[in-house]
């Protein structure tokens, strides 16, 4: 399944929007992830909304790509920049085609409170 949301943005170039992507800003930039137990490098040890995930932090073309390492859903999720559309779009996935609503639910809140932390941010 994917999830997606759109966040407009100014004058904003990748490099400024990887330097505030990390693993340090996330119970920052996202109100479901309550805080950093641990961090090495580009992993994490995170507590957020569904519990305790191993999280790894990925530079890519645009922007960054998270995952949740221990996921039994294999949850990911990129942040990047369109330059173009003057957006970032926050796109996340699972590995199921289906799933109960109310985890459904749970990663539309996760994904919301990415696209209105990283608004504030940049405010």
């Amino acid at each position: 399944m994917e999830f997606l949301q759109k966040v407009p943005c100014e004058a904003l170039d990748p490099s400024h929007l990887k330097s505030l992507l990390t693993i340090k800003n996330m119970p920052v930039l996202c109100l479901s992830i309550d805080n950093i137990i641990s961090e090495q490098g580009d992993e994490a040890e995170i507590y957020c909304l569904w519990g305790v995930f191993n999280v790894r932090r990925e530079e890519i073309r645009y922007g960054i790509r998270f995952s949740l390492l221990n996921c039994p859903h294999a949850l990911a999720w990129t942040i990047t920049l369109k330059q173009a559309s003057q957006q970032i779009v926050i796109h996340c996935t699972i590995d199921e085609t289906e799933q109960e609503e109310e985890f459904i639910d749970s990663i539309n809140e996760f994904v919301n409170h990415w696209s209105q932390g990283i608004a504030q941010v940049l405010r």
